[in-house]
């Protein structure tokens, strides 16, 4: 069927061919009838042989030797409208059905949504090779042209390669996931998407971060909230003429009041230095990661308070200075 195809279209080029001859030569001879008679004789003999040949061909036998031409060409249109919108509505409803699977089996949902990308991917690129070899590329051309893409598509994303496979990697290693809050160098926030090639974070003062995936697999990253409970380390300093008993059983009991402590992990308070206007004492908590910030703030006003209502004192740095009369 392609090679019948090939025949008929080379007859009706040829056929199309001579017809723009014969304008051609029109033209010619216009541009140089008052010029060398030689060259006028030329063209009109030549003129004279295509409608020759034309005038051998009945609009009968143009009629059936193009109009299956022209037939075969939309009939190869209208299949790949047909394939087009089948293969694309095939594709969807695969897509849908990989997605529910891996629900299932309670994958998370980055993970899903990066495999559901690929898949849709390759789905596209294998309807794209039955397209074009449905309008007559030959595989050697197809597997030619999938190459040079190829090859152009790698040159230009040369740079944002590394951030794909940054990508991979962390959807696949799991580092951290969405919900978490992570550091990374001068850079901290809740994660709120993870991309293939962009990682997205929310700080506290609700800013929209984006970190390309490179630069957060070849660094440090600590991510804050993977245990879901925090050490909550406060230090206050008290004077040296305050009752220290007192001051470490009030820090005990804000500790353990506080409403996000951990009852797993008991509250430690101890004298962590004796410093020069103050001793100062340290009250370690456990408290879950996402009341974190709220209990510090929290235990840092109580303390205070507590504080003054039992008159033990915050002391500021003080400087004995002894003058010497000579």
């Amino acid at each position: 069927m392609l090679a019948a195809g090939k025949e008929k279209t080379m007859k009706c080029f040829n056929w199309f061919n001579d017809l723009s001859s014969i304008l051609t030569l029109d033209l010619a001879t216009a541009a140089v009838e008052e010029t060398e008679p030689e060259s006028m004789e030329f063209l009109a003999n030549e003129l004279g042989d295509k409608v020759e040949k034309l005038s051998q061909i009945s609009w009968k036998e143009m009629f059936e030797r193009y109009v299956p031409v022209v037939c075969d060409y939309l009939l190869r249109i209208a299949l790949v409208l047909v394939i087009f919108f089948v293969g694309r509505k095939l594709i969807k409803n695969i897509v849908s059905l990989c997605d529910q699977a891996l629900k299932r089996h309670g994958m998370e949902v980055t993970v899903r949504r990066f495999f559901c990308n690929v898949i849709n991917a390759l789905g596209y690129i294998c309807m794209l090779g039955i397209l074009l070899q449905t309008v007559g590329l030959t595989a050697t051309s197809l597997t030619a042209l999938v190459a040079s893409a190829g090859v152009a598509v790698g040159l230009a994303l040369q740079g944002s390669l590394s951030n794909f496979a940054g990508g991979v990697l962390i959807l696949l290693m799991k580092p951290f996931v969405i919900g978490d809050y992570i550091v990374q160098g001068n850079t901290e926030g809740t994660v709120k998407e993870i991309g293939l090639v962009y990682t997205e974070l929310i700080t506290a003062d609700n800013r929209l971060i984006v970190i390309p995936n490179g630069t957060l697999i070849d660094s440090s990253i600590v991510n804050v909230t993977a245990t879901g409970k925090r050490r909550l380390e406060l230090s206050v300093g008290i004077g040296y003429k305050s009752d220290l008993k007192k001051a470490k059983e009030v820090l005990i009991r804000l500790g353990e009041n506080d409403p996000a402590r951990d009852l797993e992990n008991p509250v430690n308070v101890f004298v962590s230095e004796l410093a020069e206007s103050s001793v100062n004492l340290g009250l370690h908590v456990w408290v879950s990661s996402s009341e974190y910030w709220n209990a510090k703030w929290r235990l840092t006003e109580n303390i205070k308070m507590a504080f003054d209502e039992e008159g033990i004192e915050i002391p500021f740095k003080q400087v004995e200075i002894s003058v010497t009369k000579m």
